[in-house]
């Protein structure tokens, strides 16, 4: 969520900085500028008329000792014409900062000045390429119909027990699954990052901490009976450790990482782009998450990129990174890089990660901040990034080690796996 005196401070940059989403701001920006004018009147107004009730009461108080019985009630008479006036006053006070909330909730982060400007995917800049597109063999398979070849994850089996997205992995797939999970937090913790094991499900506060909440309320999964939503990623409980904390400025940087399974809803997902492992309802994602000073926020994103980048040269498999543009960049996000996997078999990019900088958009709602130097608290910087989301890892893995003999398993995940084929 954006400051308020951010935005009365920088209307104009606020409006073009929106204006790289697609999005005209103006209305509301004004909006929310004439919503705390008027939440300030209204507070100087009932401050200034609790002031008065309170120096009244004083003043009777003192009428009272001195016998003027008389005078103190006819002033007493008054105070409860300031006790409506203030009763009044809380009230519209509420009201005010409830709709300055509700529509401070409903406008995206401010882009960072670098984050290109575009309407689509297509418009997202490449920054970096490394390895090589293997050479396959001819009669290639894509990964749904290896799975099916070596019988290693079922679909239709997923599709019987819960419905579709809800893939089964069988034997050496179910094992490959494992060893990918415990191999990217192996080299999380390896980086410094502190291993967490997170709740699954959370509360609607930690929805609106993260921003999942009001802007994907449609693609969450929500326990209605008991109010709670299953996560779509861990950045969502992780990051809702640190609601309503005050770090000491000797705290930070604070690193985190932790294994989940992820449930999404994808809403009006269909056709051949996500067919297989491609989208699915529930998957299992390793995140990273960081909690940055804000003048070292953006050395620390580079540093989870050139992490991620690690991961994808250990397990050799050709990726590029993005920067997504304005119209394709995430609700909370100043600025997003993405990586994604080149899926020989299916001749197409897969996005297997985003790496982020949310700034103090998050730490404002979640009123995370820090004790400065000078004593004074101070909204810390949120990140996080995927580290990785493993579907697409493993269908690029299947389809790009894919031979005549099998599916040659990665040498940096055979200590892990145990097997060195799916054969």
């Amino acid at each position: 969520m954006l400051q308020v005196p951010f935005i009365r401070e920088n209307k104009d940059l606020v409006i073009d900085r929106l204006a790289k989403r697609n999005i005209d701001a103006t209305e509301d920006i004004n909006q929310v500028i004439a919503f705390d004018e008027d939440r300030r009147r209204i507070q100087t107004e009932l401050d200034n008329t609790l002031a008065e009730s309170n120096a009244l009461s004083k003043e009777i108080g003192m009428l009272f000792k001195s016998g003027e019985v008389e005078k103190a009630n006819l002033i007493k008479a008054k105070t409860g014409d300031l006790k409506e006036a203030s009763k009044r006053l809380t009230e519209d006070l509420n009201n005010k900062t409830s709709e300055l909330q509700e529509l401070l909730y409903k406008i995206p982060n401010v882009p960072n000045k670098i984050v290109p400007a575009g309407n689509t995917e297509d418009d997202n800049k490449e920054v970096f390429r490394e390895g090589d597109i293997p050479v396959l063999e001819e009669g290639a398979l894509p990964h749904w119909e290896l799975a099916k070849k070596y019988d290693i994850i079922d679909f239709e089996l997923g599709n019987k027990i819960t419905g579709a997205g809800f893939p089964v992995y069988k034997g050496k797939g179910a094992k490959l699954q494992r060893a990918l999970i415990t191999y990217f937090l192996d080299k999380n913790t390896g980086a410094g990052y502190t291993e967490f094991q997170l709740p699954h499900l959370v509360n609607e506060a930690s929805g609106f901490g993260t921003g999942q909440l009001p802007d994907k309320e449609g693609q969450m999964y929500h326990v209605t009976a008991d109010n709670l939503y299953l996560i779509p990623t861990a950045e969502v409980p992780g990051t809702n450790i640190f609601r309503d904390v005050v770090l000491n400025e000797s705290e930070l940087p604070v690193a985190i990482t932790g294994y989940t399974p992820c449930f999404r809803r994808e809403a009006g997902s269909y056709g051949a782009h996500v067919r297989g492992l491609n989208r699915l309802h529930q998957f299992d994602k390793v995140e990273i998450l960081r909690v940055e000073h804000p003048t070292k926020s953006y050395d620390a994103l580079d540093g989870m990129v050139a992490h991620v980048k690690t991961i994808l040269q250990e397990l050799k498999l050709p990726y590029r990174i993005l920067k997504l543009c304005g119209g394709d960049l995430g609700f909370t996000s100043a600025l997003t890089y993405d990586f994604e996997v080149f899926s020989t078999a299916q001749d197409r990019w897969l996005e297997i990660s985003s790496v982020s900088n949310f700034e103090t958009f998050q730490a404002n709602r979640l009123k995370l901040r820090f004790k400065n130097s000078n004593g004074k608290n101070e909204l810390a910087h949120t990140l996080n990034g995927s580290s990785l989301a493993l579907p697409r890892v493993l269908a690029g893995i299947l389809e790009n080690y894919q031979t005549k003999e099998g599916i040659v398993i990665p040498d940096v995940l055979q200590p892990y796996t145990g097997f060195s084929i799916i054969d």
